[in-house]
């Protein structure tokens, strides 16, 4: 027993440490929620700054020297960050639910757990809630790196009064879920549409014959084979957890880095972060040559895109075969580069609508 007693020694004198430091982290965030609080008291209006935020997480990743990640240090402020925000500004979060979807993760990666979520049955009722002053903030699905661009967000962004004031980037990571405890019982699976195309290689190894169900999204998926016998669902671990339901397959996304990004909307975009991105849309006048002049215009002053994707003109009194162009900027729209761009496309004499400038996905 003697020998034991050097290292029980050790552990009392290490939880000593523990404790008397987390004395000292909770003094230092008492201090700084306080400090929120006036800054709130000060502002009087739109508390919640995205390039603020975005600045600071940064700034985290550049001081952290370890063991923590980075992702894990940005994580731990993050939360941070949105419970000293509760005291300047409760926020109300509209997503695409149910509760479970991805939507609510990338919501909650965005904001933190203490702003008040919403879930709306459909992208339209997400953009409706905002507009109408039900919510703060949206949280809506664009892209997946797999499957492409959300038409219907797109549509949506044309036509809302709407500004983006964020990005998520979610890495997407299926999970096989059911009540079964062996996937040789299964007889059916559940998901959203977009997470059986993600799924299809491993689905078809694995599962060949078994009959595959679209719902209207992942979380119903998980609901459903939580009450029906040999039934499974394929969707986020968040949606195990929440239906009672087991994991028989972890990870069974096609493409590893599979990744969906998602935009958040409000009556607002953001200030300059350092490192941004503007978006907008824009149609070409109907004359050769028309889309290459109206590229030119980000080459003449070296803007870089990273993205361009046409849709068609729907509900702007253009013909059959007309098109809008959705565009991604490198920089903020107060950067000289990046205005002067602008300025110049709207001399081409075309549509342009900026849907606002934002800091980049952070982490």
């Amino acid at each position: 027993m003697s020998d034991h007693k050097p290292e029980a020694e050790e552990l009392g004198r290490l939880r000593q440490g523990i404790d008397h430091i987390d004395a000292e982290v909770l003094r230092l965030i008492s201090e700084r929620a306080a400090l929120a609080h006036r800054i709130g008291e000060i502002k009087q209006g739109v508390v919640y700054r995205p390039e603020r935020e975005a600045q600071v997480l940064r700034r985290i990743a550049e001081l952290n020297s370890g063991p923590l990640s980075d992702f894990a240090a940005q994580a731990l402020f993050r939360e941070i960050m949105s419970v000293c925000l509760a005291l300047e500004q409760p926020l109300r979060i509209a997503y695409l639910g149910p509760a479970g979807t991805y939507s609510e993760i990338a919501a909650k990666k965005h904001f933190g757990m203490a702003p008040t979520f919403i879930p709306c049955a459909a992208i339209d009722e997400v953009f409706r809630t905002v507009e109408a002053g039900g919510a703060d903030y949206g949280v809506i699905p664009v892209e997946n790196s797999t499957e492409g661009a959300v038409p219907r967000s797109l549509d949506l962004l044309l036509a809302s009064p709407l500004r983006v004031c964020g990005e998520v980037m979610l890495p997407i990571h299926h999970q096989l879920l059911s009540r079964e405890t062996d996937a040789a019982t299964v007889t059916r699976v559940y998901s959203h549409s977009q997470s059986l195309a993600q799924c299809q290689h491993w689905l078809n190894t694995n599962l060949p014959g078994v009959p595959r169900v679209s719902v209207a999204s992942n979380a119903e998926a998980a609901r459903l084979a939580s009450v029906e016998q040999g039934s499974a669902a394929i969707a986020g671990a968040e949606a195990g957890i929440l239906y009672g339901l087991q994991t028989l397959a972890a990870n069974i996304e096609d493409d590893p880095a599979n990744t969906t990004r998602f935009l958040v909307v409000a009556h607002h975009d953001a200030g300059p972060s350092g490192k941004d991105r503007t978006s907008l849309v824009c149609s070409a006048p109907n004359r050769p040559g028309a889309v290459h002049e109206l590229l030119g215009a980000f080459a003449r002053h070296g803007v870089s895109m990273s993205k361009f994707e046409s849709r068609p003109a729907r509900g702007m009194g253009g013909g059959a075969w007309e098109y809008v162009f959705y565009i991604d900027l490198e920089g903020h729209r107060l950067d000289a580069p990046v205005a002067a761009a602008l300025d110049e496309l709207r001399l081409e004499g075309g549509f342009v609508k900026e849907l606002g400038s934002y800091p980049r996905a952070v982490y």
